[in-house]
């Protein structure tokens, strides 16, 4: 890959990483996201950043949850502003009109704030823009004889109650993300690399170094698999992997829009919605929500939250006592697999050590596709990044903001040809994975004729053919019904068929 090129073409958006030699950020225990965003702040041109200088914005502004109690005592009794980076949500209540927020990650509910009006003003825009937002945060107090009369001018209903009450409020906001994601840009850009410099820039985005895997194609793009629901709304994928290959890095480490659950209890209430607390669950507030070490979950009650998952992965909809619900994340399954299990058409029967939850084909069929994890590597030191790469933080962006755009989908239905009688599931399966994968390979198409067949068919097509096969033969061992009953072939359409 040319590195000058990715230089010239992202500038700014490039930055140095060095996971291979250096254990510095490792000993910080940084996402990559939060990493790279760093090092855009403090490195220089060559790369190179002052380590004293970054552990000391890193000890100042990202405080850890054992640190809360120390900076409520600066807030609220030595009377103090404090800063620090924190990810937000903000809560408007229907009565009152009033507006609070809350810090999830430090337990701050939104009964214990208050963001006044004119700060309100200035930063609302970037509070309501996601359901959780990241952003250095300034706090400081509203002691209980303290009453912002023009915050609640109109508001009289509040004006008693709440003037008594001691509230930490939200002195001012600046977003994470300080810069405009210029879609626009980034797909025109995709133009100046061919589709193997853009598979290594892609790898090197998420903290791989495409070098490690040798000129193994297949090895690259199923890694790059797991980034599909990064960039694509409702992709349900279920990946089996021996132990090593880097599943918990990528899904819980790299981007700021995905939640990741490493084994434990899991509950309807905390994945959709919780009834005593009228909050949404996991689902409302990410892009996507893996549950690793699935083998090791426990659900507190298996049929609730079957029915629960059943009803979401189909729709998107989630229904919980009368309230109902919906949301955008995707759902990934991620276990461990045995080396006598793993197959390399999938004939063997992976599912058997799923929690009994997944037990049941009509669940199973509603995820997409398979990834076969055995294809990816175990992580050693070659396959760590060294060198200039995109910027995780602005790479993870792009990718949750190329999730609205529809116009991908329709270039997709476009192209495929359905077979007669296709089942309905599998179609819709090849396609939002096809889609996906165009997106993430092939941003720069804006119509039918800007792919050729060839690669069209070969990096997205065949591939979601194939996720999807593995999805429908695992089905037939579960249950005699799907038995033999593959998915028909997806073409290409005949109107493009000449296309080169």
């Amino acid at each position: 890959m040319n590195v000058e090129n990715l230089r010239n073409c992202f500038d700014e958006m490039v930055v140095y990483k060095d996971l291979k030699k250096s254990n510095f950020f490792n000993s910080l225990s940084l996402p990559s996201f939060m990493r790279d965003w760093i090092l855009k702040k403090f490195e220089d041109e060559e790369g190179n950043f002052n380590t004293e200088q970054v552990a000391a914005f890193v000890k100042k502004y990202l405080p850890k949850k054992e640190d809360w109690n120390a900076i409520k005592n600066q807030v609220i009794v030595e009377n103090e502003r404090v800063k620090f980076l924190a990810k937000v949500s903000v809560d408007i209540d229907i009565k009152t009109g009033g507006i609070s927020f809350s810090l999830p990650d430090f337990g701050l509910s939104s009964k214990d704030t208050i963001i006044e009006e004119v700060v309100w003003s200035v930063c609302k825009d970037d509070l309501i823009r996601e359901h959780e937002t990241w952003g250095m945060v300034e706090l400081g107090y509203r002691a209980p004889d303290e009453y912002d009369w023009s915050f609640n001018y109109n508001r009289k209903s509040t004006q008693g109650k709440d003037g008594k009450q001691g509230k930490i409020k939200l002195v001012s906001f600046k977003t994470f993300c300080p810069y405009q994601i210029d879609l626009e840009y980034y797909k025109d850009t995709r133009n100046e690399f061919t589709i193997d410099e853009w598979i290594d820039i892609l790898l090197g985005a998420v903290d791989y170094n495409a070098a490690g895997y040798g000129n193994d194609e297949e090895k690259k793009l199923t890694m790059l698999t797991r980034l599909l629901p990064f960039i694509e709304k409702r992709l349900n994928l279920i990946e089996l992997a021996p132990k090593g290959t880097g599943k918990s890095y990528l899904f819980g480490r790299v981007s700021r829009y995905g939640w990741l659950s490493n084994g434990g209890v899991m509950s309807r209430a905390k994945m959709f919605y919780d009834q005593n607390k009228k909050i949404e669950g996991l689902v409302a507030g990410n892009d996507f929500i893996t549950l690793d070490e699935v083998q090791t979950i426990s659900f507190t009650d298996v049929d609730e939250m079957r029915a629960a998952l059943k009803g979401y992965l189909e729709s998107g909809i989630f229904t919980v006592g009368n309230y109902e619900g919906t949301a955008d994340a995707g759902m990934i399954l991620c276990g461990n697999i045995k080396k006598e299990t793993m197959d390399a058409d999938g004939f063997e029967n992976m599912f058997e050590e799923l929690p009994a939850v997944f037990h049941e084909s009509a669940l199973i069929e509603r995820f997409h596709g398979f990834i076969k994890g055995w294809n990816i590597p175990r992580m050693n030191d070659d396959l760590k990044i060294s060198g200039w790469a995109l910027n995780s933080e602005y790479f993870c962006s792009i990718m949750h903001e190329l999730r609205n755009d529809m116009s991908y989908r329709a270039i997709v239905d476009e192209l495929i040809e359905v077979p007669d009688a296709a089942d309905t599931r599998d179609t819709e399966a090849v396609k939002r994975i096809a889609t996906a994968y165009l997106k993430l390979l092939f941003p720069n198409v804006r119509e039918p004729g800007d792919i050729s067949v060839r690669e069209f068919k070969r990096y997205c097509l065949d591939r979601a053919r194939k996720m999807r096969d593995t999805i429908k033969y695992q089905l037939g061992i579960l249950d005699e019904e799907y038995r033999g009953k593959d998915i028909p072939v997806f073409t290409v359409s005949t109107k493009y068929e000449k296309q080169v």
